[in-house]
């Protein structure tokens, strides 16, 4: 049996390590010909996390190398890039972060090799005895009972079966000049990190992610393959920060957060209040049609629900502290009824299983589908919070419905069908689906069910034609899911709709059915959200149209600007016909000049301008101008209210 590594297997630079029975591993690998070996590019999924990762260790080396008392942190990939924390006695700098990138440029062109070393307990103590916080993690290492104990970053550094150090050694005199304690695989050597990298930001970030440890500096940085490619992300970068929904909400006036009434917690102004009625009517019409029924619940619950649904057992940590209410006392201050706790909902099933459960049910009334816009509140930790993405009171679009045992797939199918479907009609036309899978330390009910759940909604993401990707260990501790995955205007993805199964909560709230033998029968329930939550919807359109809102979205969809103030009487006339007919229009009748009037509305990303002048009115007609700054001149007033309403009708983008 032959033996030979990586380097032997594939000669290609662009190959940067191994799949060996499905497991990464370094390029140097020896394997055999009973091993089963793929190649991973660098430009793979699996390539740019070992890119990334080996960039840290060299932003890590720079680091200390400019400052030998900085303490390491951890130092994982993150989507599209990475980061490192520090211990070090000052913040750094953005003039830091230059000298770093300079110290990390002649570390990587000296071409050092990472090199893997498997060392036990004592032997890593031994050599990282300056470093305590890597000492913390060897010592979580120790008690380890399963690597699911460890956050994603720390078990990037000690997650594997075994315990392994990898050296940056010189190659011209074969010296180690630096090691971290780390599982790898990494690049061969830094010289493929030359491709592109850049040093982005630095924030704070508590040690173990936990307010309770020691403050650390984190450095975050993004490597690429290529210069053109690391271009072509600070370009994204700076079209994100164009589209910011937080930005254009302040500018646009739609929305905000006052520091009096909470962190997490939004108001919606007045334009914004539209775009959210239109958002929301648009998704109770396609409910309705899709046999819904529309329900309603209290934002406050007895406590004993949530120990029923055991969110209370799995989700405490993510909701708000209970009120203790009900309490009654005598004169004397004795208690003379005990009082229970309440709590703000986190979720809304439990009470639509209560719904389900309020009378007899028989199977001819199945599929039920019960659908809510139900506002939820989620202790989100204040360093989570960002604008309407990652909010602390958010009201989703949830639905679930009841079905028989041989009702599942059809539903699920139908489901995803009518998910997709209404996407579109909001203008997000490219997805792919992901299957979360069940987490082996976090999940309640037999395995079978989950193997059999699992498996009917991976035939029908297969069925639907999508690329699927599977997410191991991401579903919710009752059942798995599969969740739309949408790319918006500038390939950003984006997470929203979810269809999960559950067949947990249908027990634990002893819900029956009569089946059509008399006997009572136990039902499953599908979890289903469409847009995750409507704040976070309403974001992610703000940053896809970029304010600019399809005309059936936009808070004013025309706007009647004079030519001068004699004319404002014929346009008000054309205005009023236009509200009449529940287009928000408006008359702006301000002192401003005209061209000052357009400038203003455009940057409003109104979709409509109609302008008139003497020669519109002498001949009852209008001019059209559009956000891109075209005009049609001469467009008669019956012609012009039917584009309007055509293009509001055909939700167009204009």
């Amino acid at each position: 049996m032959s033996a030979q590594t990586g380097f032997d297997l594939f000669p290609d630079r662009a190959v940067v390590a191994l799949r060996v029975n499905g497991q990464l591993k370094d390029k140097a690998t020896t394997v055999t010909d009973a091993d089963t070996v793929e190649a991973v590019t660098i430009d793979s999924p699996d390539g740019l996390n070992i890119l990334r990762h080996s960039a840290t260790h060299v932003m890590a080396q720079a680091v200390q190398s400019i400052n030998p008392r900085a303490k390491l942190g951890i130092g994982p990939p993150v989507t599209d890039g990475f980061y490192y924390d520090f211990d070090v006695d000052t913040p750094f700098t953005l003039d830091d972060l230059k000298a770093i990138e300079k110290e990390m440029e002649r570390i990587i062109k000296s071409g050092q090799r990472f090199v893997r070393r498997v060392v036990t307990d004592d032997e890593a103590r031994t050599e990282l005895a300056d470093e305590p916080y890597k000492l913390e993690l060897i010592g979580l290492k120790g008690h380890e009972t399963g690597t699911a104990q460890f956050e994603a970053g720390e078990s990037v550094e000690v997650g594997g079966s075994e315990l392994t150090i990898y050296d940056n050694v010189d190659p011209a005199t074969g010296e180690t000049v630096w090691k971290d304690l780390c599982r790898g695989p990494h690049l061969p050597s830094t010289q493929p990190i030359r491709g592109g990298y850049a040093l982005m930001r630095v924030a704070a970030a508590y040690w173990r992610g936990s307010e309770k440890n020691r403050q650390l500096q984190r450095i975050y940085g993004t490597a690429w393959p290529s210069k053109d490619e690391l271009r072509a992300y600070q370009t994204r970068l700076e079209e994100a920060a164009k589209r910011d929904h937080r930005k254009l909400g302040q500018e646009l006036d739609l929305f905000s957060f006052p520091e009096e009434i909470g962190s997490g917690l939004a108001v919606f102004h007045p334009k914004g209040g539209i775009i959210r009625a239109e958002i929301e009517n648009f998704m109770r019409e396609r409910l309705i049609a899709n046999d819904y029924e529309l329900v309603n619940t209290p934002h406050i619950t007895k406590g004993h629900l949530y120990e029923i649904s055991q969110h209370l057992t799995w989700y405490k940590d993510g909701m708000f502290p209970p009120m203790h209410l009900d309490e009654e006392l005598d004169a004397e201050g004795n208690v003379t009824k005990q009082g229970q706790d309440y709590y703000l909902k986190p979720m809304n099933c439990p009470m639509h299983n209560l719904i389900f459960r309020a009378r007899g049910r028989s199977y001819r009334e199945l599929p039920l589908r019960l659908a809510e816009f139900g506002t939820v509140y989620r202790y989100e930790k204040s360093g989570t919070l960002s604008g309407l993405t990652r909010v602390r009171g958010l009201t989703q679009d949830d639905a679930h419905v009841y079905v028989t045992p041989d009702q599942v797939r059809a539903e699920v199918a139908s489901q995803l069908e009518f998910v997709l479907e209404t996407l579109r009609g909001y203008g997000l036309t490219d997805f792919y689906l992901e299957l979360s899978t069940k987490d082996p330390q976090k999940y309640v009910g037999d395995d079978a069910v989950w193997e059999e759940a699992t498996q009917t909604l991976r035939e029908v993401a297969v069925d639907s034609g999508l690329e699927l990707v599977d997410d191991p260990g991401g579903a919710a501790f009752y059942g798995p899911k599969i969740s739309v995955q949408a790319r918006d205007a500038i390939g950003r993805t984006w997470q929203l709709s979810t269809v999960q199964l559950d067949f947990n909560q249908p027990e634990l709230f002893e819900l029956r059915y009569a089946a059509s033998d008399g006997s009572l029968q136990q039902p499953v329930m599908i979890h289903r959200a469409l847009l995750g939550s409507i704040e976070r919807f309403f974001a992610i359109l703000l940053e896809h149209y970029a304010g600019a809102f399809p005309v059936w979205l936009s808070p004013v969809q025309v706007v009647g600007i004079p030519v001068a103030e004699e004319y404002a009487g014929y346009l008000g006339e054309i205005i009023a016909r236009l509200k009449a007919d529940g287009i928000r229009a408006e008359l702006d009748g301000s002192d401003d000049r005209m061209q000052k009037k357009i400038r203003t509305h455009t940057q409003a990303k109104v979709p409509f301008q109609l302008i008139a002048g003497e020669q519109d009115r002498a001949a009852g007609t209008v001019s059209f101008r559009f956000r891109d700054g075209t005009q049609d001149n001469g467009i008669a007033i019956d012609e012009a209210v039917r584009r309007i309403r055509e293009a509001i009708a055909a939700k167009a983008q204009v």
